[in-house]
């Protein structure tokens, strides 16, 4: 069992931004900044594109969710969305706030932010994706 499922099953604590039967989102513990998200699903699958076709979609429409609920609660320009997939084995979309296209370099230092302000900002996500329902 990935750490992601892991974290999707609660064995693990999270900053849980927001969950439907089917994924979940929670904070990046080493984020590159305020508010970056990672959108799982919670079937164990290691590939995005192993997925299969509709519920990679559904997976999408999910983020696009949670990436407004994001846009809402950080101030940003707009929510940058990647997928590398290499450091967990575990199919995840990366959603960043961004002020800028540098905001999406994985080069970049991470940020250590306090467990208030994460509990905070996941908070914030949490509450702003349930009021789109």
């Amino acid at each position: 069992m990935s750490i992601f499922s892991k974290i999707a099953a609660g064995e693990i604590p999270s900053y849980k931004c927001a969950e439907s039967e089917e994924f979940y989102a929670f904070l990046d513990i080493n984020p590159m900044v305020k508010g970056h998200t990672l959108v799982i699903p919670r079937r164990e699958v290691d590939y995005i594109f192993d997925l299969e076709d509709d519920e990679l979609a559904r997976l999408h429409v999910f983020a696009a969710k949670v990436a407004r609920a994001i846009k809402e609660v950080i101030p940003c320009v707009k929510v940058g969305v990647a997928v590398l997939g290499l450091e967990v084995p575990h199919a995840h979309i990366h959603l960043i706030p961004m002020q800028s296209e540098r905001d999406m370099l994985f080069s970049n230092p991470k940020l250590q932010l306090p467990a208030d302000e994460m509990k905070d900002t996941a908070d914030a996500i949490f509450a702003a994706f349930n009021r789109q329902s």
